[in-house]
This record gives C-alpha cells, structure tokens and sequence, in this order.
C-alpha cells in the first residue's frame, strides 16, 4: 500500500522537465557522490565537496529503538527480468549506503516477499534492513501459524522486524499466531495496517484491544483526515506509526505531483532543505510528532535518491507545517 509516484509518471516527467534543473541534478549528484558513484560532469566543485547529513531517525515508542524516517515501500517489488532484478538491488544497495534500512512489502504485492529475500540473499546484508511485511489482504486463510510462516519462507529470513495484520483482514484469527511469533522472537514488532479512512473505527478498536507496536495509515499533505482520527490515539498508546500512500492523496482526485506541475519550489522550502516537491511532501508527513517513517514506493534510482533526501536536513516545525497546509489548500 505504499505511496509512489510511478503511477503518476507522465505528471512526474512533465513536472521534471519544468522544475529548475540546476538544484534538483546538483543534488541527485552529490547523493551519488556521498556513495562513490559516477558524477555528471556538470556537477560544480562545490556540490561534490557538500558534506552529506546523517539521516534523521525517530524512536520506536515501545523499545526505543530508533529507524529512519524515509523508507521505502515494496508494492513495485514484484520484477520478473534479470534486468528489472539488477536495477532494484540498485535501488536496495544504494538506500542502505544513504542510511535507509526500513523496506516495507506484503504477500498481496505479488512476488515482492520473495523478490526481496532473494534480493537479501544475493547482497549478503540482511542486517542493514528493517524489514516490514503484512498477512494476506485476501482469499480463504489457513491455519494462523501457517499464515505467519509463510512471510518467514517467501523473505528466506529467520527473523522480521515488523508484521501487520494488512488491512485488518483476518483480524481475530491471525493476531493471536502474530503474538505468538513476537513471544518467541521471531517477529520484532507487531501491528496492522490500513489505507481506507472506512477502516479507522476497526483499526482503533483494534488498537485498544491487542498490544500493538506500530500502526501503518494513510497520510499526506493533500489526505490529512489521519491526523485527527488515527495519530492521537497512535501517540496516546505509544504505538510508532508507518505512513503509506505518502504521495496519494485523497483517492479518486488528482495526483497529488499533478497539481504541482510547472510550478517552483515556494521559498519557504529552502527553509527546511527541501529541494524538491517529494522531499517537500515527505517532510510534511515525517514532522508530524505522532509518525515515526514514511515509506514511500519506488523501483527508481533517481526516485530513491529524492526520497532519502527528505530525511536529512530540517525539518518542518509546528509553523511551518500549518504555512504548508494553508500554502496547499489554495492551490
């Protein structure tokens, strides 16, 4: 359920060739930079000797553990093609040297669970990751035990760090398995996840009753109802929250890069080192007190790149966040 922008890929391209140039290829090359890759070179001294921020990272509630703010999301992650494996352990190797680690997938993305831990295997790097996953979203559930196991064969790993009961599907029957697994140590944390304002009285409800660590919803700058409805009872029962669909707005309106499009950077955005539109609507979501991570979806270097820079640098405060909000209301 993870947010991307490939859908939306011709508004992103049109945006693109109308943004100014020069700040967005200055600072897609000095990442590169930072990792020892290939400058173009029209990169001036200056931008490849830029000193890199460390990422920012929020604490996990319950332990105190704390990730990255950006992550990534695996909805994309189920490639088929030798080429299309190659260019996403790209993807993988380069958000980890950026200091990414949280990768968000689920069995109702396809192949990605298995993309992804033979992925692991051949980088050799399990350690760097965070790995989040989800129970299925569909058809007739097994045996809750089998459910739970399957995400451990699929990602060929011995241990998660976070597993959701996704889209609240299976609920009751899945969550006692769930716990079971977090008893033993074989899963980190726990949680659920949903993308459908529908289901946030099921969510909360479910968060009274059963010992969550985390929570992933639907949040952005254009689709704030979660704010109200969902991260104050989150923050109240000291639950960390994921946010998917970072860039997807309210469903059935416009893409949210389309309403940008041929549109600069408003000033304000230097203020909180946002070069960008996606670092813009990242740093909105990530600021907010209540959200832990973003994890926006993506199978792009370029779109990676953006992404991990929307966690380094400052970030929006209380101010700031209503100037953006009035800012994107009167567009």
């Amino acid at each position: 359920m993870a947010g991307s922008r490939e859908p939306a890929f011709q508004e992103k391209q049109k945006f693109m060739r109308n943004s100014s140039p020069s700040r967005r290829e200055i600072t897609h090359a000095a990442a590169l930079a930072s990792m020892g890759l290939a400058l173009s070179p029209f990169v001036p001294a200056a931008a490849q000797d830029k000193p890199q921020l460390a990422p920012i990272t929020k604490p996990i509630p319950s332990t105190g553990e704390r990730i990255p703010v950006i992550g990534t999301g695996g909805n994309q992650f189920g490639v088929e093609t030798p080429k299309e494996l190659a260019e996403l352990q790209e993807v993988l190797e380069i958000m980890v040297k950026l200091g990414g680690s949280v990768v968000d997938t689920a069995r109702g993305y396809g192949r990605s669970e298995e993309v992804l831990g033979d992925l692991m295997k051949r980088m050799g790097n399990r350690d760097r990751f965070f790995i989040s996953t989800k129970t299925p979203i569909r058809g007739v559930l097994r045996a809750p035990e089998i459910e739970v196991q399957a995400s451990f064969d699929r990602l060929k790993v011995d241990t998660i760090d976070l597993m959701h009961i996704h889209a609240l599907y299976g609920l009751d029957h899945l969550m006692p398995a769930v716990i079971a697994a977090k008893q033993k140590g074989r899963v980190r944390y726990i949680g659920m996840s949903t993308s459908a304002e529908v289901q946030y009285a099921a969510m909360k409800e479910g968060m009274r009753r059963y010992p969550l660590d985390f929570i992933q919803v639907d949040y952005s700058l254009d689709n704030r109802g979660a704010a109200d409805a969902m991260l104050p009872l989150a923050a109240d029962r000291g639950m960390a929250v994921l946010v998917n669909m970072p860039f997807g707005g309210v469903r059935d309106s416009a893409p949210i890069f389309g309403r940008v499009a041929n549109r600069k950077l408003p000033d304000w955005a230097a203020d909180i080192d946002a070069t960008s539109w996606a670092q813009v609507f990242l740093k909105y979501i990530v600021s907010h007190p209540a959200v832990t991570a973003a994890i926006p979806g993506t199978i792009q270097v370029k779109h990676l790149i953006d992404n991990q820079g929307a966690g380094k640098g400052r970030l929006p405060d209380a101010a700031m966040r209503r100037e953006m909000e009035r800012y994107w209301d009167a567009l």
